[in-house]
């Protein structure tokens, strides 16, 4: 995988990262990469709270990766801390080469550094390819997720 980087995105990664977010048809309709300022401050909102990681695959100084990686203390499962992949994105040439992996292995084993007893995340359920490339890594769809948009 030659010499890729796993860091906390900056600033100067947001561009990219939207780009990524948009750039399938869910993102597409719910993302603006004409407009920054609100990817910006969520940015500065996520990088002053300890329990939220946003991260970027960085390779050859090109960011091709991100993911998000909340960690959720807890009084449920005797005072079990858990922790939330969310917002898993792969560069659309990257798509296939192993990086989706490697990013969830790094949340997974953040997960544990962090002392997390549970990962869990959610996919939309049109994405059939994502629910595969899930369960392949160990995750087990047990549980029916709800939303209501406010």
């Amino acid at each position: 995988m030659g010499d890729l980087e796993i860091r906390a995105a900056v600033a100067d990664d947001v561009p990219a990262i939207v780009g990524m977010l948009a750039d399938d048809p869910l993102g597409a309709q719910r993302e603006s990469p004409d407009d920054l300022a609100p990817y910006l401050n969520a940015l500065e909102r996520l990088s002053a709270d300890p329990n939220q990681h946003l991260v970027v695959a960085v390779r050859e100084g090109r960011v091709i990766g991100t993911l998000q990686l909340t960690i959720i203390p807890g009084l449920s499962r005797m005072g079990a801390t858990r922790s939330i992949i969310e917002g898993v994105r792969i560069h659309a040439d990257e798509r296939g080469s192993g990086l989706g992996t490697q990013l969830i292995e790094w949340a997974v084993a953040e997960s544990r550094r962090q002392n997390c007893q549970l990962v869990q995340l959610t996919t939309d359920k049109s994405r059939t390819d994502a629910h595969r490339f899930y369960e392949r890594l160990g995750f087990t769809a047990s549980h029916l997720g709800f939303k209501i948009q406010l």
